[in-house]
């Protein structure tokens, strides 16, 4: 997720439309109600939590721009993907 100032989060969920919509409505307190991060930019899907899990480490551990540019590789124009999920 990103802000629009591209302030980046990375986690892992087991439900991606709920965990969006409580980034969005800041129901979350903490760094990504604090710098706005409410932005789905990215994501990639797995069957195994384990193998979300060792994803979401992998990717946190990588510098600003590789994550940048995984993010550019899918999205160039960082929209947010989820717009429209939720109706008005």
């Amino acid at each position: 997720m990103a802000s629009a100032s591209r302030i980046l989060y990375t986690g892992v969920t087991s439900n991606l439309e709920s965990r969006v919509l409580q980034h969005r409505r800041k129901r979350l307190q903490g760094f990504t109600a604090r710098y706005n991060v409410n932005r789905l930019v990215y994501y990639e899907t797995f069957r195994d939590i384990r193998t979300a899990i060792a994803r979401e480490k992998q990717v946190k551990g990588w510098v600003r721009k590789r994550k940048m540019g995984l993010i550019e590789s899918a999205n160039r124009d960082w929209k947010d993907v989820s717009e429209g999920w939720y109706g008005k």
